[in-house]
């Protein structure tokens, strides 16, 4: 099945492009693994000239604040974690062409804010329980180090609806691998767009902290950090 083509991202006026801000409050479930997410940020972007910032301070989401960086990581971030002020400046900073990257429940977020919706671009529905073992394929190339088919244990999420007609799917689950699943035969997993003027980025893998040692998912993350910033030109 065939993704959209990206619109090339709009440039943030005075942004830092080797600055990224790691967003990880919660007001749901919070993931016993969101050190770790913070700490491998921290070092794929240390290995990749970025300096990252972690916080979990909804005040900074103000138009000077953002300004200062290239991108802003939703780091398992669930339910409602910015007010409605604070919101319309991440609208701004995007539309503006500041980016936005999404770990995992960064899709279990902003179920009140349509536009949220639309950035991350699909919502979280539900989950099997426990973790799962699957497949996961990746597409267009976006493999990291040409790895094509991927072994993956990790919490997989369905989501609220198909994202594929409006993103580029970087990965996929196997359907024939997922028996638990509730997607039917297209799983999107991962994907990227520019559809609200800066670039966007998402992966719903990062549940269990385990995961953050395996190598591929390390390069997939690390993938995200520089399409986002602006160092890559493919997602």
């Amino acid at each position: 099945m065939s993704s959209p083509a990206l619109e090339p991202a709009q440039q943030v006026a005075g942004g830092a492009p080797g600055r990224v801000l790691v967003f990880s409050r919660t007001a749901g479930f919070r993931h016993d693994s969101i050190p770790v997410t913070i700490d491998t940020l921290r070092t794929l972007g240390a290995q990749s000239g970025l300096t990252v910032d972690a916080t979990e301070d909804a005040t900074l989401f103000d138009d000077a604040t953002l300004a200062r960086y290239a991108a802003v990581v939703f780091a398992q971030t669930t339910r409602e974690v910015l007010a409605p002020t604070q919101q319309a400046a991440f609208e701004r900073y995007v539309a503006n062409g500041g980016a936005f990257m999404g770990v995992h429940a960064a899709a279990d977020s902003g179920y009140t804010w349509p536009w949220y919706g639309d950035l991350v671009g699909a919502w979280f529905a539900r989950h099997p329980d426990g973790l799962q073992t699957v497949r996961v394929v990746f597409e267009n190339g976006s493999g990291p180090a040409g790895v094509q088919d991927w072994r993956v244990t990790d919490e997989i999420y369905d989501y609220r609806r198909n994202p594929r007609p409006q993103v580029r799917v970087i990965a996929s689950v196997d359907p024939a691998s997922h028996p638990s699943g509730g997607m039917g035969d297209d799983h999107p997993i991962a994907w990227c767009h520019t559809n609200a003027g800066g670039r966007a980025w998402y992966t719903g893998l990062g549940h269990d902290a385990a995961l953050f040692a395996d190598p591929v998912f390390r390069a997939h993350l690390q993938r995200g950090l520089l399409w986002s910033t602006g160092r890559a030109e493919v997602c």
